[in-house]
């Protein structure tokens, strides 16, 4: 027991020595690191300089109220308006529900020294009122990301790119612009596929903003290929038109109609009766689209305006001569926007569906002028687009060889998945 005692107690006092001798642990003294903000930049002013203020115009909210509510007298207002007119006058193109942002001093007054304007997405007007007053016009940076899709239709070509997470603009642009002419997209059949090479827009490289182009596609309907090729055929007027990989032009001299329509009301009828004029013979020497009140017109083939005016049974119309033979006019106008004078291109808006003049509903009526005389534009035979021009042939057919090499190195969905299914069985039978 004594000797047990002693080797127990000799170990305890080990331990207490080996413990008052162990070294004290470093303590590392701990440096604070000030992270410096990262600098953050738009409209060209670093917004790390300021206290931003972003907000949208309300309905009748003026340029001078917002800015009084932020700290800036009338006089000063006026004379901010007054210096900066000339390069842009904000207070006549002020809109509701367009974003502004005001820059402030970063201090305890908070005063304005920049307010920026936003008429679109890209476009922006800067007004420096800190020390001189001046206003200057810009747009944010945009980049074009070039996109490709494919598809197999099984219903309709709008389902199959809904399906892939594609803007319906693409849809329209293949059915309205493109293939107008060449394919009846409501009669597609199951099995149909296409691909296609377009352009998607970016504003700040993260504010997407649609399909801008489409540069060229491949439809297969009926086992039938038509390829389809942009290529800008008069650079001074910026007419570009779509052509298949012949040189021959898919559209028509004339749109199918002036408008996105809802259904035809009424079609041009010599031997119109209605009931409320007790069944008389009411000529109609119009087609009448049914469409919402702000839907826009366009132009059904370019033309010069010769007319942009009302009148109490047209309401506000536009009138445009394409050639010496055809001229198009569109009544009921909401507002328009082309002026007399103007050149316009297939498809450019030139107003907006409303009610105006004697109608009974929102719509558009278009008529149609053949050697001065009205007709009925479903039952003429309407000219192909200008052809393309034999010097500018040869030039299109090499500007669209590496293009198609593009296009056809594409492969279909249902390519792809015969492939990996060749792959596959490769690799079971190995």
């Amino acid at each position: 027991m004594g000797n047990k005692y002693l080797i127990v107690l000799a170990l305890a006092i080990t331990c207490i020595a080996c413990k008052e001798n162990k070294p004290e642990p470093l303590i590392e003294e701990a440096l604070a690191v000030v992270e410096q903000p990262t600098d953050v930049y738009e409209f060209g002013f670093n917004l790390n300089d300021y206290i931003v203020k972003r907000d949208t115009v309300k309905s009748g909210e003026s340029f001078g109220q917002i800015l009084e509510r932020n700290k800036i007298g009338y006089p000063k207002i006026f004379h901010i308006a007054e210096k900066t007119k000339e390069t842009y006058n904000i207070a006549r193109f002020f809109q509701q529900g367009k974003p502004y942002t005001i820059l402030c001093s970063k201090d305890s007054l908070e005063l304005p020294e920049s307010f920026i304007y936003q008429p679109t997405k890209e476009e922006y007007v800067v007004i420096n009122f800190k020390d001189s007053i001046h206003a200057f016009k810009s747009k944010k940076p945009v980049t074009y990301v070039e996109k490709t899709v494919t598809g197999v239709i099984t219903s309709s070509i709008s389902e199959t790119l809904d399906a892939k997470g594609v803007s319906a603009v693409l849809t329209n642009k293949l059915a309205d612009e493109i293939y107008a002419w060449s394919i009846d997209f409501r009669r597609l059949q199951k099995g149909d596929r296409f691909k296609v090479v377009y352009t998607d827009k970016y504003i700040d490289d993260t504010i997407y903003t649609g399909i801008d182009k489409v540069k060229a596609a491949y439809f297969e309907h009926n086992k039938e290929p038509f390829y389809a090729f942009e290529f800008e055929t008069d650079s001074a007027k910026g007419i570009i038109d779509y052509f298949d990989d012949k040189a021959k032009n898919l559209r028509r001299a004339f749109l199918k109609a002036p408008v996105k329509f809802r259904g035809i009301t009424s079609r041009y009828n010599l031997k119109r009766r209605i009931a409320v004029y007790g069944y008389r013979v009411r000529p109609h020497k119009g087609t009448d689209f049914r469409a919402s009140i702000g839907t826009p017109i366009m132009a059904t083939a370019n033309g010069t305006i010769t007319k942009s005016s009302y009148t109490k049974g047209n309401g506000n119309y536009v009138k445009i001569r394409h050639n010496a033979t055809y001229e198009t006019q569109y009544l009921h106008m909401k507002s328009r926007k082309a002026k007399v004078g103007d050149f316009v291109k297939q498809g450019d808006v030139i107003g907006w569906v409303g009610m105006t003049g004697n109608t009974g509903g929102p719509h558009v009526c278009y008529r149609f002028w053949k050697n001065g005389r009205q007709v009925d534009p479903f039952k003429q035979k309407l000219p192909e687009a200008k052809p393309i021009s034999d010097s500018l042939k040869v030039k299109y057919l090499d500007f669209i060889k590496p293009i198609k090499t593009q296009l056809d190195a594409i492969q279909f969905d249902d390519e792809v998945l015969e492939e990996k299914l060749d792959e596959n069985l490769i690799t079971l039978s190995k």
